[in-house]
């Protein structure tokens, strides 16, 4: 194993490393929303994490729907969870999924028992969970045993010069230590996508890529708009990205330089061992938070130009910026300060020590920006409509 100086994890029953210690109460669908966050209220070290989804849904949408369910509760920083589900057949079946990570789990159906004898049952098993998993203790964990997920938002010109390349140095890290490292953002790619097909590591990974990126382009088409204000945004175009190849270039730089060994479909955990994989994600940052959180990422590396604040519930995100005026206006949501590259006084290498050791410090426990201002943005994606 690649040891990282003093950095400690929680190792749970599979071997994964997690670096939060979560008991959550999943709810399936959005009408068990409720309970779940009755269950919340009563046990003190429980996390509910409320949605919008989980009715009527079918297809590679329900399939989706539950990749995500699973993979949030088989993420390896929560250590047990409580499924909850107006019926009992989709709760077993998510319940399931997460069994198999040997972690422990039990699920509750409403239909016919109703809210509040489904709060009481759920929170006597919520309690058992959280004082148990109150026990567990950190112990020493290596950089290849972690998973790492990297996403930008409200990008800017100083993105692409100074926070990404800050990534990118912390990504070629990692990967050449074992670790293994998502990128996504299907549609900020748009310009630059021939630069991530060159970095396929086979031809039929680069045949995989290019599908799932000329699908979105059919997509966009068909509906005959211009997304200009949606990519790029308002903001990414105050802070001088004009166009989308603009905004797509500076994001690429902080994918880092290694072959892409896999290419995942939204919320897919990796199969093809440690490395860089592509992920198809949309560009709204909780979604695409949560579908790498739910593919195993332990933590996740956010550059920002212009300021953003997304968090997630289980995934702790380090934010990263190179803009001197957001650093000073927003710095309650900034954990590095990277300004130092364009004012000349710090090198890459520097910036990229400095992101290394926060995350360090953050495995170790240590609360990222977003964690302490409360931001858990859990926001599953959405293929199409309802039945």
């Amino acid at each position: 194993m690649v040891h990282s100086q003093g950095m400690f994890g929680y190792r749970r029953e599979n071997g994964r490393v997690g670096v939060r210690n979560h008991v959550i109460i999943l709810p399936v669908d959005d009408i068990a929303n409720a309970a779940a966050e009755g269950v919340s209220r009563l046990i003190n070290g429980t996390l509910a994490l409320p949605h919008a989804y989980g009715r009527l849904q079918y297809g590679e949408d329900l399939d989706l729907h539950f990749r995500t369910m699973v993979g949030t509760g088989a993420n390896p920083n929560v250590a047990a969870v409580v499924v909850i589900c107006i019926e009992p057949k989709w709760a077993k079946r998510v319940a399931d999924g997460i069994a198999a990570t040997g972690k422990p789990v039990e699920f509750f159906a409403i239909e016919g028992n109703g809210d509040l004898e489904t709060i009481r049952r759920a929170a006597w098993k919520a309690r058992e969970f959280a004082q148990w998993a109150s026990e567990l203790q950190r112990e020493e964990v290596s950089l290849n045993e972690l998973t790492i997920s990297i996403k930008c938002g409200e990008s800017d010109t100083t993105t692409g010069l100074g926070s990404c390349p800050t990534v990118s140095y912390a990504v070629d890290r990692i990967v050449e230590a074992g670790g293994t490292v998502f990128f996504g953002e299907t549609s900020e790619l748009t310009g630059g996508e021939q630069l991530i097909a060159q970095r396929m590591a086979t031809p039929e990974l680069r045949q995989k890529f290019m599908a799932f990126y000329d699908d979105y382009i059919r997509e966009i088409k068909a509906q005959g708009v211009d997304l200009l204000g949606s990519q790029p945004t308002e903001g990414n175009i105050a802070g001088g990205l004009t166009t989308i190849e603009e905004k797509a270039l500076g994001n690429i730089q902080k994918t880092g330089s290694k072959p892409v060994i896999g290419v995942l479909k939204p919320a897919e955990a990796p199969a093809n061992g440690p490395g860089t994989y592509f992920m198809d994600t949309s560009s709204a940052a909780a979604e695409c938070v949560t579908l790498m959180a739910a593919a195993g990422a332990v933590v996740h590396f956010f550059p920002t130009g212009q300021g953003n604040v997304i968090g997630n519930p289980i995934e702790p995100v380090i934010k990263v910026s190179a803009n001197p005026h957001t650093v000073r206006t927003m710095s309650e949501h900034i954990d590095l300060d990277v300004s130092g590259l364009l004012a000349r006084t710090m090198n890459l290498q520097q910036a990229g020590e400095n992101l290394m050791e926060c995350l360090r410090r953050t495995v170790n426990g240590r609360l990222t920006a977003a964690e302490l201002l409360g931001h858990r943005e859990f926001v599953m994606t959405k293929l199409y409509r309802s039945a």
